[in-house]
């Protein structure tokens, strides 16, 4: 009987050495992956350059008729009606429509001297 006790007594300590692996019966669920961190922004296309601004108390006549809707007719009126306090006197002097003006007035300046 010494014998089987010694037995017992050898077994429990082999167990008892080993590691608990597992637990529970319950399957292992995977591990869910780390979400992919978000993309940075995308930046905006890089803007043109700006072109310098027309100044229409200097400007000559083939800089002015690089305008749209600045011909060479108009490109004289232009000249014609210098010194300009400001751009929107090419609209109130009636030298242009106030259509062709919306569509340069970010691209002139009237400097004062």
């Amino acid at each position: 009987m010494l014998s089987t006790s010694l037995r017992a007594l050898a077994v429990l300590a082999c167990l008892a050495a080993t590691p608990v692996l597992a637990q529970s019966a319950a399957p292992a669920t995977p591990m869910k992956a780390a979400p992919a961190p978000a993309a940075a922004p995308a930046k905006e296309a890089p803007k043109e350059a700006k072109a310098p601004l027309i100044d229409l108390n200097s400007a000559s006549a083939e800089e002015l008729s690089k305008l749209k809707g600045i011909g060479e007719a108009r490109s004289a009126a232009i000249i014609k009606g210098r010194p300009y306090k400001g751009k929107d006197e090419l609209v109130q002097k009636k030298i242009i429509p106030e259509g062709v003006y919306a569509g340069i007035k970010d691209q002139i300046i009237a400097k004062q001297k």
